[in-house]
C-alpha cells in the first residue's frame, strides 16, 4: 500500500470556502494538467457523491470511479474507489481553520494489486496524484502555499480567481 500526503495553507479563506472549492471536481481538468476528465455523477448538496476520473499516467490513462462522503460539519471529504484501475484507493481531504486562513491536508492510500510492478507503478502514481492535488490547490486558491515543492515554482501558474474565466 502506497501513501500520498500533501498539505497547504490557504490565507484569508475560510474552511467552508475551501470545502466548496475542493468539491468542484468538475473544474479539475481545467486546473491540473494530469487530469484528462472528470464526470460528476452526484455532488453537494447531497451528503454523498460519486465521480469518475481519468488521469494521464505513463503512456495511457489511469481510470477510476469513486464514492465521496461530504462531511461539511467536520470539514472533511472522504473518498473510496468503487471501480477502476487500482485494487484499492481511499483517502480524505481535511480542512482546519485558523486566524489567518485554512490549512488543507490531503491523504490517500492506494494499491494496484500487482506486487511485481509496484516498484515501477507506485512511485509514478504517487507523483501524479500529489502533483494533481498541488495544481488544483495553487490554481483554485489565491496565495495558497504548499508545504513541499511538489511543483517547481517556475512551473506554477497564476491562481484562478473564482468567478473569472480560467
Amino acid at each position: 500500500m502506497r501513501h500520498v500526503h500533501l498539505s497547504a495553507h490557504i490565507p484569508a479563506t475560510t474552511p467552508q470556502d475551501v470545502f466548496d472549492g475542493v468539491v468542484r471536481f468538475d473544474r479539475y481538468p481545467d486546473l491540473a494538467p494530469h487530469v484528462q476528465s472528470t464526470v460528476v455523477h452526484q455532488s453537494v448538496p447531497h451528503p454523498t457523491g460519486q465521480s469518475s476520473w481519468e488521469l494521464h499516467f505513463r503512456s495511457g490513462l489511469l481510470r477510476w470511479t469513486e464514492q465521496e462522503r461530504f462531511l461539511r460539519d467536520e470539514l472533511r471529504i472522504e473518498f473510496t474507489q468503487t471501480d477502476g484501475d487500482f485494487d484499492s484507493f481511499t483517502g480524505a481531504w481535511q480542512l482546519t481553520g485558523g486566524p489567518d486562513g485554512t490549512d488543507l491536508g490531503f491523504d490517500a492510500d492506494f494499491d494496484f494489486g500487482i506486487p511485481s510492478l509496484e516498484g515501477i507503478l507506485d512511485p509514478i502514481a504517487e507523483r501524479v496524484i500529489r502533483e494533481t492535488v498541488a495544481w488544483v490547490v495553487i490554481k483554485m486558491f489565491e496565495g495558497a502555499r504548499l508545504a513541499d515543492d511538489v511543483i517547481p515554482a517556475t512551473a506554477r501558474p497564476a491562481p484562478v480567481v473564482p468567478g473569472t474565466p480560467s
